[in-house]
């Protein structure tokens, strides 16, 4: 997935609100722009750090500039979380997911579950449906390894939970953790941070759901899916 258009490299000012952000591009101009992801971006806002931004000239924003790369621990790291999505759907479709490869169609945001929305459903006369649940991750505190979440996520859990619900009606269900940075070998789910995320991780391995995770390539042209990597096993201590 290319950008649309060339990034700017700016330095941070601040993130604030959730969704603002101010810079300074290297010209020397002030910019308050929008960030794209409304988590936490633990480790990943502090004011003085190298940002890359996104131009729009879309005469209907408030913002002609949006957060995209955040430079960390010596490498890039993606942001945007509108992203996650298109960028787990080119996986599949090129073959890198080999157990989601093949199914006859998928859809994006079907409705499903209590009161949610699936990220993307696939469904074959063969192989019946699977239900794919996508999250984004780049939250890192040791080298070589990503956690999720990097904040209490109630909504998170509920997911779990439907999918759940989903692998016990006799459907695939599966998440599918997307890593929006290259330095990372391993996933790990981040049972201290919020330990009703990981009880709900455990209950809905047990109940069938399966678990991926998807590490990104990211240069300043373009990011994409790159490879699998393995999820830790949580150990009975952080659950």
């Amino acid at each position: 997935m290319k950008y649309a258009q060339p990034l700017k490299p700016a330095t941070l000012i601040r993130r604030y609100k959730r969704f603002l952000f101010d810079a300074e591009l290297d010209s020397g101009e002030i910019i308050t722009g929008s960030c794209p992801n409304t988590g936490s971006m633990l480790g990943l806002s502090e004011p003085g750090s190298r940002v890359h931004v996104q131009l729009h000239d879309s005469l209907t924003r408030k913002y002609k500039h949006s957060l995209e790369l955040v430079e960390a621990d010596g490498t890039l790291v993606g942001i945007n979380t509108g992203r996650p999505n298109a960028l787990v759907e080119e996986a599949i479709l090129s073959g890198l997911i080999p157990s989601l490869a093949g199914y006859e169609t998928l859809r994006r945001e079907q409705n499903y579950g209590v009161r949610s929305r699936i990220d993307l459903q696939l469904d074959d006369p063969v192989r019946g449906r699977a239900y794919v649940e996508v999250k984004n991750v780049h939250f890192r505190r040791q080298p070589g390894l990503v956690e999720f979440p990097d904040t209490v996520t109630a909504r998170g859990a509920r997911h779990l939970e439907e999918l759940g619900a989903m692998a016990e009606a006799g459907h695939r269900a599966v998440m599918v953790y997307l890593i929006q940075r290259g330095d990372c070998e391993r996933l790990s789910i981040c049972g201290d941070l919020d330990p009703a995320y990981a009880l709900a991780y455990v209950r809905a391995m047990k109940r069938g759901v399966e678990a991926l995770a998807v590490r990104c390539k990211i240069s300043l042209n373009e990011i994409a899916p790159d490879s699998l990597v393995p999820i830790e096993e949580l150990p009975a201590s952080s659950i």
